[in-house]
């Protein structure tokens, strides 16, 4: 029974002629007579195995640490998923007390089910796994699960069944004491750090666009592309607009099928770096490329082209890099509307400082015909189709 999951209750008397009158255990317990068994089933929930194989989808792998039998605890790992191979180990607490921490730490990774283990033992784990670099997440709801909940990278408490002592020794309460709900923490987690790391690239790479266009120009024998106050409205309103939408994206397609990432890489891993020292070199190119075709053309609104193109091109750039590897076709325009009404927004202050006199003076901005109006807008897509081609490079390595 204890193998198909049941968890077993023996039942057993002794009759006695009299009653004792004091009461001593050790010898009334003895010669007893078994009269039967009972098996009692906790079925496991569904979701719980849902979250189970999405767990090890994103790299997260669940490990089971149970008061019950070791057949039983076995019984129902298998049926979660969490023992998914031959090489899968379940260790009761008698048999790890008998391993030193060295011949554990050996066997630690492979082990999915920890049966009838103490609070000591427990710390034992958590130790063990962090010895190999592992970043453990430790549920618990008792006051003797409080150690272990404190020692892991991150303690998560029951919020209805735990009690006070693992609600404050935990770095997270579940409020409904589901482990799904971990998941999900984990999927809005990882949206959330991904969106700031979209924010970050986009407005340091709108910056190092300002920069190269203004360190470059004099290269080019240009003059200085930019005044002071177009550089304060790029940072407030072409940066800070759209900038503050990304946080509206939503979840990414794959966001749940790739690993964790490690705790020790910083920001500009993963190409991050790479791609704002590039893109603000094109945009930066893009930019007094502009400008310098004006001033050759004999154009006297060079300045207000250049200052447009770069806004343009940064509105292009938020478009393309919604996504690191999926193109901004597949993942749809209008999936992210508050993004959308930004840059709407956006591109109407940018025709109201170029064609209304007040903010011509202000901005010593020059009205632009639509001929050239089309130019800038055609050259800025430069940036947008430069990043979408990097996706596409991307996408192939991947495959």
């Amino acid at each position: 029974m204890a193998e198909k999951g049941y968890r077993v209750l023996g039942y057993a008397i002794k009759i006695l002629p009299t009653l004792p009158e004091k009461i001593n255990a050790d010898e009334i317990e003895t010669s007893l007579t078994l009269i039967g068994f009972a098996g009692m089933i906790d079925p496991p929930r569904e979701e719980a195995k849902q979250a189970v194989a999405e767990c090890k989808q994103a790299g997260i792998i669940p490990v089971m640490i149970t008061g019950d039998h070791k057949l039983t605890a076995k019984a129902i790992a298998k049926q979660l998923g969490i023992i998914s191979s031959e090489e899968d180990i379940v260790l009761s607490g008698s048999e790890l007390s008998k391993l030193t921490l060295e011949a554990f730490e050996n066997i630690v990774e492979k082990v999915r089910v920890y049966a009838r283990v103490n609070p000591e033992q427990k710390l034992k784990i958590i130790t063990a796994l962090q010895a190999k670099h592992h970043f453990v997440a430790m549920t618990g709801d008792g006051v003797n699960d409080a150690p272990a909940l404190k020692n892991a990278d991150i303690g998560i408490a029951m919020g209805i069944n735990g009690t006070e002592v693992s609600k404050e020794a935990s770095h997270m309460i579940l409020l409904d004491d589901n482990f799904a709900t971990i998941i999900v923490a984990v999927k809005h987690g990882r949206r959330i750090f991904d969106n700031i790391l979209k924010f970050i690239k986009y407005i340091m790479t709108g910056n190092s666009s300002e920069i190269w266009a203004i360190f470059l120009a004099p290269f080019f024998g240009l003059p200085m592309p930019f005044l002071a106050i177009h550089i304060l409205w790029i940072n407030l309103v072409t940066d800070g607009l759209p900038g503050l939408a990304l946080a509206s994206e939503p979840s990414e397609e794959n966001i749940m099928k790739r690993p964790p990432r490690s705790p020790k890489l910083n920001i500009f891993a993963g190409g991050m770096a790479w791609h704002i020292l590039w893109v603000g070199l094109l945009m930066g190119l893009v930019t007094i490329a502009m400008q310098a075709w004006a001033i050759n053309t004999k154009n006297t609104h060079w300045q207000t082209m250049a200052f447009m193109t770069l806004c343009f091109s940064q509105m292009g750039h938020v478009l393309a890099m919604r996504s690191d590897t999926q193109s901004i076709f597949k993942i749809g325009l209008f999936s992210n509307k508050p993004l959308l009404w930004s840059l709407l927004l956006t591109f109407a202050l940018q025709m109201m400082i170029i064609y209304t006199p007040f903010f011509n003076n202000i901005f010593r901005t020059q009205p632009l015909t639509l001929y050239e109006l089309g130019i800038i807008i055609l050259v800025s897509t430069i940036i947008f189709w430069a990043v979408e081609i990097e996706k596409w490079i991307k996408r192939i390595r991947n495959k």
